[in-house]
């Protein structure tokens, strides 16, 4: 009887953070040539929904030779309802990034990283 206790328990929690996923794509760099996917879960953070998970960036610019670059990133953000406003923070090749975004159809803004010049991000959420 508590093995099935905690089979459906863990059942539940599974169920949950399946519930919580979310698809993030999005698009970064003055063309554009960094393509983002990723998924992303719900994690408690109190008043503010916060989410993190692991995010793909995909260089397709055309100076590529031998196929596209690609880089592993994490993300943790924060959404807010007034004003719509995301706050992220970025962590791609160790190096630890900021970006702020207001909604539109997208969260748009820019990601500043130590010792660079910020770049233009915009993510959609779903």
């Amino acid at each position: 009887m508590t093995a099935r206790l905690l089979l459906l328990a863990m059942a539940a929690v599974a169920t949950q953070a399946a519930s919580a996923a979310l698809e993030l794509v999005g698009y970064s760099g003055g063309f554009g040539e960094w393509e983002w996917t990723g998924k992303v879960v719900e994690r408690a953070a109190g008043r503010a929904k916060e989410y993190s998970g692991p995010v793909t960036l995909t260089h397709t610019g055309i100076c590529t030779q031998d196929g596209p670059e690609t880089k592993a990133a994490e993300i943790r953000f924060q959404l807010s309802r007034f004003p719509s406003e995301m706050k992220a923070t970025v962590v791609v090749d160790g190096v630890e990034c900021r970006f702020s975004g207001r909604l539109t159809d997208r969260y748009t803004g820019s990601m500043t990283c130590p010792d660079r010049p910020a770049v233009p991000l915009s993510i959609w959420v779903k």
